[in-house]
This record gives structure tokens, C-alpha cells and sequence, in this order.
């Protein structure tokens, strides 16, 4: 079923890549898009998870280097019949995590510092239960599938839009202000909406099955509490950036709780997602 909804998402967003094209550039742009978009797919399966690891920095550790750690992702890979994943650290004081990989058996788990030193040991293995949920549900790459096409679709409104701006188009151009409007306005929204819901959904499903991977669901949502309370009390991740953020187990660039960011946000609100994984442990018989 993820397989397929990965084809689906894929299919619509280089659907509404073309379409942009067009809007823009006629015949001839519908093509450059779609040769965009079939690039895009392809180096987001191969080298989407060598990139992402590079740009914050983060080094690959061993058993002799972090046994915790290493010792914990072990157990986790075999309570969730995966293979163990490559396990790396960022060096950053805030805590938070990621995965990446394009299937299971490419994939790696990344934790910051910060991480180790605020959670405990449950609250870690809770963590990364969420995390290879990710890996097990294959969420990755259609994860960053969406979101990289979402970022070129929004880079082409502003472009179109600035072009308006200084006057480099006419009325007449490549099917008028109508066509002019759904590139700036509708298309960038479109992929943007596309992208949340994909998030979103799959935020609740791998907290549901990383409770179960970690054998108790309330050690992620005391990790969530935490990670959160950081989150609304730090500044975010300098190494951060809008293609990656949605990666991590709380979105390190949204670190306010104003219902507009809420509604934008790439994860749930964390409240709701401690109060379901406390709802799972009572229905695990592990609450009172």
C-alpha cells in the first residue's frame, strides 16, 4: 500500500509539476518540467539520504564509538524484523531526530547530541521506534519526493511572480493572468497541501508503531513532551533548512504553537500526538 501511495504522490505532483510548465512555458515548458520532475524522483531514490546526512554534518558512529546508542537502534532494528541501520550523530544542543534511506536496507538513523543528553534511555529507544517506523513504512522517500517538488513548484510562482513584478511578461503571455494566477498563487498551495497531508498522516502512524517497536508508547510520547518543551524554549536548528525540516521528529523551524502554524505545519500538533500515544498505552493495558 505505501509502495503504491508512493507511485500515486509522485504521479500527482509531476502532474502538477507539467501543469506549472505549461502555464509557463507552453508546450515547451510542460517538457522541461517533466524532465525536471523524472531527474527529481530519480535523485531523490539514490542520493537523497548522503545528501540530507551532509548538509547537518552528521558522523556515522559504531558500536566501540556510542554503545548505547548503537546497542539500542540493534534492539529496535530487531523488535521492528528490520535490518540494522547505518547510526549517525549531529552535533547540535537541540534535541531532536531523523531517518533516511531510500528502503530498509539503505537506510540510517540520525540523533543530535542534545538528544542524548535530555531524553533517557526509554525515552531514546521511543524516539527511535518512531524513527524505523518510518524506515518500516518506507515514508522516507516519499517523503522527500514531496517535499522537493513542492519547493521547486513554490520557486517557479515566485519566479513567475517577480517576472510580473518587473514587468519581463505581457497579459498575453502563455494563457494570460488566469494562467499567471494558478502558477503563483493556486499550484504553489496545491503542492504545499499535497505535502502536509502526506506528513501528517504518516507522523501518526509511525508514533503508533514505534510505541509497539519500543514496547511502550509512553516512552515517546515523555520523549515528544520534552523534545517540544525544547523546541518552544530554543532557537531552531542553525543547520536546519525548509527541504529537510520535515524530516526530523518535531520540525526544528516550527517552534511556535499559534493555531496559524498549526494549520501549515508539516507535523500534528504534539499535544495530540502524546494524548494518542497515551490512549495506545491504555489500550496496551500499559496506563491505568
Amino acid at each position: 500500500m505505501n509502495i503504491f501511495k508512493t507511485f500515486l504522490l509522485m504521479a500527482l505532483l509531476t502532474g502538477l509539476m507539467v501543469a506549472v510548465g505549461g502555464a509557463v512555458g507552453g508546450s515547451s515548458g510542460a517538457m522541461i518540467m517533466l524532465v525536471i520532475s523524472i531527474g527529481m524522483n530519480f535523485a531523490s531514490y539514490w542520493f537523497s539520504d548522503s545528501i540530507v546526512l551532509k548538509s547537518y554534518n552528521a558522523r556515522e558512529v559504531s558500536a566501540a564509538d556510542a554503545p548505547q546508542l548503537y546497542n539500542i537502534v540493534a534492539k529496535l532494528a530487531k523488535n521492528a524484523s528490520l535490518p540494522m541501520p547505518r547510526v549517525y550523530v549531529i552535533d547540535s544542543d537541540v534535541p531532536n531526530a531523523f531517518a533516511t534511506g531510500r528502503n530498509p536496507d539503505h537506510a540510517a538513523v540520525a540523533v543530535t547530541t542534545g538528544i542524548m543528553k535530555v531524553l533517557d534511555a526509554n525515552e531514546i529507544s521511543g524516539v527511535l521506534g518512531h524513527e524505523l517506523a518510518h524506515v518500516k513504512h518506507r515514508d522516507i522517500l516519499i517523503g522527500t519526493i514531496a517535499a522537493s517538488m513542492a519547493g521547486v513548484i513554490s520557486m517557479i510562482g515566485s519566479i513567475v511572480q517577480w517576472g510580473a513584478i518587473f514587468g519581463t511578461r505581457s497579459d498575453d503571455d502563455n494563457g494570460g493572468w488566469l494562467g499567471f494566477l494558478a502558477t503563483v498563487i493556486l499550484a504553489p498551495i496545491a503542492a504545499s497541501l499535497i505535502q502536509l497531508a502526506v506528513s501528517r498522516s504518516r507522523e501518526y502512524d509511525a508514533d503508533k508503531t514505534g510505541g509497539e517497536i519500543c514496547g511502550n508508547p509512553i516512552y515517546l510520547a515523555d520523549a515528544l513532551e520534552k523534545i517540544e518543551y525544547y523546541a518552544q524554549h530554543s532557537a531552531p536548528m542553525p543547520q536546519a533548512g525548509t527541504a529537510t525540516a520535515h524530516m526530523f521528529i518535531i520540525n526544528p523551524l516550527e517552534n511556535s504553537k499559534k493555531a496559524l502554524k498549526n494549520l501549515f505545519s508539516t507535523h500534528p500538533p504534539t499535544d495530540d500526538r502524546i494524548a494518542h500515544l497515551r490512549e495506545q498505552a491504555r489500550d496496551m493495558h500499559l496506563l491505568g
